[in-house]
């Protein structure tokens, strides 16, 4: 698959949560295990072939690796994801970013991107952000 070939909206999803787990040059198991179990349990992936995840990720990575691939893995996203899931694409970036309980500010940086390309509102961005603080409290 070539940079310019279409990609799904499960793709485009994926691609989000590498880039936010990548931010910082350390994709930690945390990270990667929450990008697993948020594919297996949320319903946007129902229809998602799991064999597919490991290429998609890798594909991401390959695009990240050209002149500007941040850039083209943004236009690329924006492109695919319907108005509907860009809350949910915030969602899930958060979701990666908090996994390792420490956010860095390469990931902070991802995240405003993000904030930018999907025109997020500043309450449902700090919904989204606060239970994922939530979630990840620990006693």
């Amino acid at each position: 698959m070539s940079i310019n070939e279409p990609i799904s909206v499960q793709e485009a999803l994926i691609y989000i949560m590498v880039i936010v787990s990548a931010s910082d040059n350390a994709m930690t198991d945390k990270e990667l295990a929450t990008i697993g179990d948020m594919i297996k349990m949320l319903p946007v992936f129902e229809s998602y072939d799991g064999n597919r995840i490991i290429p998609a990720a890798q594909r991401c990575g390959d695009i990240l690796q050209e002149e500007n691939g941040l850039s083209l893995v943004l236009e690329l996203v924006g492109d695919v994801l319907p108005p509907k899931l860009y809350d949910t694409a915030y969602a899930l970036a958060v979701e990666v970013a908090a996994a390792d309980l420490h956010v860095e500010q390469e990931e902070l940086r991802i995240l405003q991107m993000l904030r930018d390309r999907f025109s997020l509102d500043k309450l449902t961005v700090a919904a989204i952000e606060r239970g994922a603080i939530a979630r990840h409290r620990t006693v």
